[in-house]
C-alpha cells in the first residue's frame, strides 16, 4: 500500500534528524525509485518532477518552501510504513544518507530519469515534467 510522501519524508526525519530540503527531497526521490525496483510498487502516489535542481515532489516543497533546512514537517506519520517499506528507506538512507545535498543533486543529473524529463530544456530554465514510474524502474533495476 502506497502511504504519502509526508510519511516517508517524517520517517526519513525521523531516522537521521535535521537536513537540507533539497536533501530530503533526492532522499524522498531515490526511496521511490528502489522501491519501483525493490516492492515492484510506489512507496507513494505523488508524483516527481524533474526541476532545475533535480527530482522534486511538488507538495513536499509546498510544506517546506522558504526553509533551507528541516528537522520536521509537522505532517505526515511514520508509523504507517510497513515493514517492507522502512526496509527500503532504511537501505537508501545507509547508501545516501551521508551524502551532501549537492553530491545527491549532481548524481541525479547525471541519471537518465531526470535528464529524459528535462530533454529539450536548457539547464537552468524551470519545468515541471514528471519522472515516470516507468523511467525510474527501467533505469535503477539496470544498475542493480
Amino acid at each position: 500500500m502506497a502511504v504519502s510522501v509526508f510519511d516517508v519524508a517524517s520517517y526519513i526525519l525521523e531516522k537521521r534528524g535535521k537536513m537540507t530540503a533539497m536533501k530530503l527531497q533526492k532522499l524522498v526521490y531515490y526511496c521511490q525509485a528502489w522501491s519501483l525496483v525493490w516492492n515492484e510498487e510506489p512507496l507513494f502516489n505523488e508524483k516527481i518532477e524533474a526541476w532545475a535542481n533535480g527530482p522534486v515532489v511538488r507538495e513536499l516543497y509546498d510544506k517546506h518552501q522558504g526553509l533551507f533546512e528541516i528537522s520536521s514537517l509537522g505532517i505526515g506519520d511514520p508509523s504507517v510504513l510497513s515493514k517492507k517499506q522502512r526496509e527500503a528507506v532504511n537501505s537508501i538512507l545507509e547508501y545516501y544518507g551521508k551524502k551532501s545535498s549537492q553530491w545527491l543533486s549532481d548524481l541525479t543529473h547525471m541519471e537518465d530519469p531526470w535528464k529524459k524529463a528535462r530533454k529539450g530544456l536548457a539547464p537552468s530554465m524551470r519545468g515541471n515534467n514528471e519522472i515516470s514510474h516507468a523511467s525510474m524502474m527501467e533505469y535503477y533495476s539496470s544498475l542493480e
